[in-house]
């Protein structure tokens, strides 16, 4: 009920919001009447205000057209590799008419970013994004708004993630021979199972997995984020936080953790941070600064934009990783493409080089939750592990800003380049080689 009632308020507060937008252009143009009263900056910042407060933020885009090669530009197309029902594997293709730097570009590495489904778009991550594809072949999970998925395209659930992920690997294996993979937050549990179960199956695993502020071992260090998971029981979430899509959504029906409920917990982690910046953003306008008023205006467009989650997959992740400790405890069992149980085996990793990264002053994922992957992973060669803490970084400095494009990307480059090569044969046993997707069919691991 408590969906349809925020629906309800939002659908009221729609029109209140277009007249706000209104009022603030009127104020501001120097050719209206209204424009030329002593007090019409004031107002029109106020009214803007109002605007920003009261709008429905929809889902932003990349907006990446054009990275810097070697002083090049080089033109970004983004195309859709791969859709499923609850994602999207999103290539940005990169196209030039100079042949040196062509020349270049083909001989770049694969990478997949897993982006997080934990609330915020995938474009939460664009400036990762533009830094990699200097130097390297991008793609990306974009997960899509669970409430625009019909109730026919079934569940979705956190085995279901893991077998997502395995089948984004495999499709750039197959068109690149081999890849590496990079998790940011949320990911870095599904991701190192992907990785971790593929190993055991004697499948090809990525040359590097990278893995950034996620929740490894959320035992660690603990924030309020993981206090309120570990504290609250399964029934508390099911019963408080998880309600029904409103029938004016194409997944009308299907049960979710609504994304405006996400919002509410981000604000309420800080919430004189944002008072004081939309008080900022208020005297900015007042002042013309409109370099600041942007600045503030693309930072709440991407963070305002929520999604709904599956009800199922963000229930068993509660359970999995901040409650049962399934990962670090060696009691995790998948679910496979086949129907069957497969244990999730970190220690079978051999030869995927691994590469974590937290920030010293991370709020969600606390210090040393990201590293416990070294410790899960022991049979992969001290000389193919590496960390990094990120001095005076929170959640969101290492993988987007200054701290990201200067301090961390820089060595997350390196390590790609340094373990760009690699046998491909399997992990587990006597050098397994990578199955065809006609393999896997025949063993009944495809959908």
């Amino acid at each position: 009920m408590l969906y349809q009632i925020y629906e309800a308020q939002r659908s009221l507060m729609e029109p209140f919001a277009d007249f706000a937008q209104a009022a603030s252009k009127l104020y501001s143009n120097p050719l209206s009447p209204f424009g030329q009263h002593p007090l019409a900056q004031r107002v029109s910042a106020s009214y803007d205000l109002l605007y920003r407060l009261g709008k429905d933020y929809e889902k932003p885009s990349f907006d990446i057209k054009t990275v810097d090669v070697d002083g090049t530009d080089v033109v970004i197309f983004e195309s859709v590799q791969i859709d499923k029902p609850f994602c999207e594997l999103r290539r940005f293709k990169r196209f030039t008419d100079d042949p040196d730097v062509l020349t270049k570009l083909k001989g770049q590495p694969a990478v997949l970013i897993v982006a997080p489904l934990s609330g915020h778009y995938a474009t939460l991550l664009r400036d990762t994004v533009r830094a990699m594809l200097g130097d390297h072949k991008v793609y990306i999970t974009d997960w899509k708004n669970a409430r625009m998925v019909p109730l026919d395209q079934g569940e979705f659930h956190l085995d279901d993630y893991v077998q997502y992920v395995q089948e984004f690997i495999r499709h750039l294996q197959g068109t690149y021979g081999n890849c590496h993979v990079i998790s940011v937050c949320q990911p870095t549990v599904p991701v190192l199972a992907a990785v971790s179960l593929m190993a055991s199956r004697g499948e090809v695993t990525p040359l590097t997995m990278t893995m950034m502020g996620g929740p490894i071992d959320a035992r660690k260090s603990p924030t309020a984020v993981n206090n309120l998971a570990m504290n609250k029981s399964y029934d508390w979430f099911e019963n408080n936080v998880i309600y029904r899509v409103p029938t004016n959504f194409p997944g009308a029906g299907r049960r979710v953790y609504p994304g405006f409920m996400q919002h509410a917990g981000f604000v309420a982690m800080n919430p004189d941070r944002h008072l004081s910046s939309h008080y900022d953003y208020f005297k900015h306008l007042i002042a013309g600064d409109d370099t600041s008023a942007e600045a503030h205006r693309q930072f709440y467009d991407e963070y305002n934009a929520v999604l709904d989650m599956d009800a199922d997959y963000y229930l068993e992740t509660i359970r999995i990783v901040f409650q049962d400790f399934a990962l670090v405890n060696g009691t995790w069992d998948v679910i496979n493409e086949a129907g069957d149980l497969e244990r999730v085996k970190p220690e079978d990793i051999r030869t995927t080089a691994h590469f974590t990264i937290e920030g010293e002053l991370d709020d969600i994922s606390g210090s040393g939750q990201t590293e416990a992957a070294h410790a899960l992973c022991y049979n992969v060669p001290k000389s193919r592990q590496k960390h990094l803490e990120v001095k005076g970084a929170g959640h969101y400095g290492i993988f987007s800003g200054r701290r990201w494009r200067d301090v961390v990307y820089p060595q997350v480059r390196d390590f790609i380049a340094q373990f760009n090569e690699g046998p491909m044969v399997g992990e587990a046993g006597n050098g397994g080689t990578r199955r065809t997707a006609a393999k896997r069919k025949a063993n009944g691991r495809a959908k």
